[in-house]
């Protein structure tokens, strides 16, 4: 029986192509059955205040760098969504006097507009949001050289060489957008082979860092979260780490507050990964077959999936 449409955009795959019964069991979910979804590979963390959340978040890039030396280097591989970890960061370096001039770091995504890059001048930048909100605010005697800091381009050749240097990835960090990815790997879009299904995992795997082209979700999302509602202004292709990159990152850290994805987004992947139910209409699903993924929660924002009129 063929897949239906998307309820989104007939021309692209998403989740709103999964069965029915899937949907539905997804929807009644309590927080409670979200909570005992962790399995060997796969864990769920819970935090009830923001402050703990985000401070749990920025942690992460503190401890991998706190693990780099001259000899093991060591990064994280970090998300513009969310973004309240940032400023934590130098906040805890600068405070602590951490040296942290061995660590380093990979943007995991970056816009992209007529085959190029956007500078780091655009307002919508990733790279300038990163330096910005946090490697301009960590004290120079403690700062990373700029050596260190490997931001995708439209020439993906030194990004992705930087992740075969002998730098070892700690963790890769994300959120969790509506169409269900991490960074920019979107459902792709419904034509030539995969016209009639989606491409299957181990197609999807080979996918390396590279320009997508966006899911119509995704444009609008970003509008929402990032452009005050302004769908003109975010471009409709990205540059984005690609799972080959993702696996060789020794953990995948999700970090769902709330804002970027919905009550029964934030639930769909959690229990596709927890039950190892991989499709590429949801990229996410894809860490099923990761070996260390953990989400992370700010517990109110995981809602409810009750119809309520407004």
């Amino acid at each position: 029986m063929p897949r239906k449409p998307s309820s989104i955009c007939a021309d692209w795959w998403d989740y709103t192509t999964l069965a029915p019964d899937l949907v539905e069991a997804v929807a009644r979910l309590t927080v409670r059955d979200v909570e005992k979804l962790s399995r060997p590979g796969f864990q769920v963390v819970m935090y009830d205040t923001h402050e703990e959340f985000y401070l749990a978040e920025a942690l992460e890039y503190v401890r991998a760098w706190q693990e780099s030396t001259d000899d093991n280097p060591v990064g994280i591989c970090g998300p513009i969504g969310p973004t309240e970890q940032l400023p934590l960061v130098p906040l805890i370096v600068n405070a602590l006097d951490l040296d942290v001039r061995r660590g380093h770091f990979w943007g995991m995504d970056e816009w992209c507009v007529e085959g190029r890059e956007v500078p780091v001048t655009h307002p919508l930048s990733f790279e300038k949001a990163d330096r910005e909100l946090c490697f301009n605010r960590i004290r120079k005697a403690l700062r990373m050289p700029d050596a260190h800091l490997h931001f995708p381009k439209a020439d993906t050749t030194a990004y992705r060489k930087s992740w075969g240097a002998g730098v070892r990835c700690a963790v890769m960090q994300g959120g969790q957008g509506d169409v269900k990815h991490w960074a920019f790997n979107d459902p792709l879009r419904r034509k030539g082979r995969w016209k009639d299904e989606p491409p299957p995992a181990a197609e999807y795997r080979k996918l390396a860092t590279r320009i997508v082209d966006l899911h119509p979700l995704t444009i609008a999302q970003n509008a929402r979260t990032s452009g005050g509602g302004n769908i003109s202004l975010v471009p409709t292709q990205a540059i984005s780490v690609g799972p080959v990159e993702t696996w060789q990152a020794d953990k995948v850290s999700i970090w769902h507050d709330g804002h970027h994805d919905n009550p029964f987004g934030q639930r769909l992947t959690a229990y596709m990964i927890s039950k190892r139910i991989v499709d590429t209409a949801v990229p996410m699903s894809l860490l099923a077959d990761h070996p260390n993924v953990q989400f992370s929660y700010y517990r109110p924002g995981l809602g409810t999936c009750e119809v309520v009129m407004h």
